[in-house]
């Protein structure tokens, strides 16, 4: 059975330094932030996601991701290919999100305005939304990451 993760937080939450750290080495990396040209990018992210399922292949989807809008169509596909369906909520620190978006090179560097426009939007998954796993993701304060099941959240038995 595939499995497809996603991440869910604020811009500069650490989700992709997350990803790098936990999934880089077995799962498809697919973000947004990957195809920016791009003028279809949920239909683009969603076939992408779709691809490596039928490859065999597991998946993380590292962006924002911040209400049932955006991961709901992610967990359709999950369940089309018989897929497990993990969330990683990392909880909004807006102080350390934007510390860490100055730090960005500009390129990359989201204005304010749109961190505290995806913090409107963001909502915390929870047990009715269809994930399998939920796993809550937390600075450890070391440079690393703590994992655990979120309070509250879908049955979280697999990775500590």
């Amino acid at each position: 059975m595939g499995e497809v993760v996603v991440l869910i937080g604020l811009q500069a939450s650490g989700k992709t330094t997350f990803y790098r750290a936990r999934f880089a080495e077995t799962h498809v990396h697919v973000s947004k932030d990957l195809f920016p040209k791009a003028r279809r990018k949920q239909a683009r992210q969603l076939r992408l996601v779709a691809e490596a399922l039928e490859a065999g292949r597991d998946v993380a989807v590292d962006n924002t991701n911040p209400s049932p809008d955006e991961w709901a169509p992610l967990l359709d596909v999950a369940r089309r290919f018989g897929a497990r369906a993990s969330g990683y909520w990392f909880p909004p620190d807006v102080g350390l999100s934007m510390r860490r978006n100055a730090l960005r090179p500009p390129e990359i560097r989201v204005p304010d305005v749109g961190v505290y426009a995806t913090l409107k939007r963001l909502r915390r998954p929870g047990p009715g939304d269809g994930f399998d796993e939920l796993w809550t993701v937390r600075p450890d304060g070391r440079g690393g990451f703590a994992v655990a099941p979120l309070e509250g959240g879908a049955d979280a038995q697999r990775r500590p």
